[in-house]
């Protein structure tokens, strides 16, 4: 994976987490994924697969592209 779609995936997970009101611990525990797993997305430091990508996207309640944007 490309760092410039780490980049976007980071700021889109961090953006809509927060929206949805939940620290990044808490969503790691909904998920299912270890503790410190959505603190290194948010950092681009994981190369995520497709299935997590879509987990993640289903608990924030976006489409998948949506943690892809660019914007």
């Amino acid at each position: 994976m490309s760092q410039e779609a780490r980049k976007y995936i980071a700021k889109n997970v961090n953006k809509y987490r927060i929206i949805k009101g939940l620290t990044k611990e808490e969503l790691s525990l909904i998920l299912g994924f270890d503790n410190s797993y959505i603190s290194k997305l948010e950092r681009k430091n994981v190369n995520i697969t497709i299935d997590k990508l879509e987990q993640i996207a289903n608990v924030l309640n976006v489409k998948i592209v949506k943690l892809l944007d660019e914007n």
